[in-house]
């Protein structure tokens, strides 16, 4: 069977797990933090299973997964990991595969394009500069533009503000629920990738209009608008 392709104007990108792999960063900033406060190490793959809905949650399952701390102590740890992310940030994060050419094709058919993540502004802006692909994007929507973060609707709603385009003129490309969520509320069509993060949920239980192994498949969903 064919799958759909969609008469878009713009395209919207989660950025972690679905732009660019961060997670050796994420987690040795975690694990920096972790030491500083006297706590056991996570493994890379205990961290990849956090990621995803922003620093603070991030932290506060680092520091309660299997044992317990207090809300002041997971305040103190937001603080820590912040500090040591900053420092980090980008070091050894990689742009995933198909990505460059993606983001070039879909520029040169005219398409808008923005990163909407829950990542902090930052951390954000600075790491799409540091791996070289801010130019890339028209707009940038991230954890604490607004006062909600996905899988609330109105991030994906604002982002196309930015852009000029209405929700139903856009497609969202994500890895996770909060992705696809987000992209339902807003009444958009949604692909996640199959690479990506998902908080150790598996990505083809999620429900969404498709599921991509390289950034490059996006290019066969989208239809001129």
């Amino acid at each position: 069977m064919t799958a759909l392709r969609y008469p878009v104007r713009a395209v919207l990108f989660d950025l972690d797990g679905t732009l660019l792999d961060t997670i050796v960063d994420l987690a040795e900033a975690a694990n920096r933090t972790l030491t500083e406060l006297g706590r056991p190490p996570r493994s890379q793959e205990e961290v990849h299973g956090f990621v995803g809905k922003g620093i603070p949650h991030l932290v506060r399952r680092c520091m309660t997964e299997g044992t317990s701390a207090t809300e002041a102590e997971i305040e103190r740890a937001v603080d820590v990991f912040r500090g040591h992310y900053a420092v980090v940030n980008g070091e050894c994060t990689r742009i995933y595969p198909g990505v460059i050419d993606t983001l070039q094709a879909m520029r040169a058919g005219g398409l808008r394009l923005a990163v909407v993540t829950n990542k902090a502004e930052a951390f954000t802006l600075p790491l799409l500069e540091r791996v070289g692909i801010a130019h890339h994007f028209d707009a940038v929507v991230s954890g604490d533009t607004l006062a909600v973060k996905k899988p609330d609707p109105a991030v994906l709603v604002h982002a196309c503000g930015l852009l000029g385009v209405a929700a139903d003129e856009a497609l969202m490309i994500g890895d996770s629920a909060n992705d696809a969520l987000a992209a339902r509320g807003a009444g958009m069509p949604v692909l996640l990738v199959t690479y990506g993060y998902s908080e150790g949920v598996p990505v083809d239980t999620i429900e969404c209009d498709g599921l991509l192994s390289n950034a490059l498949q996006a290019l066969d969903r989208i239809a001129p608008a």
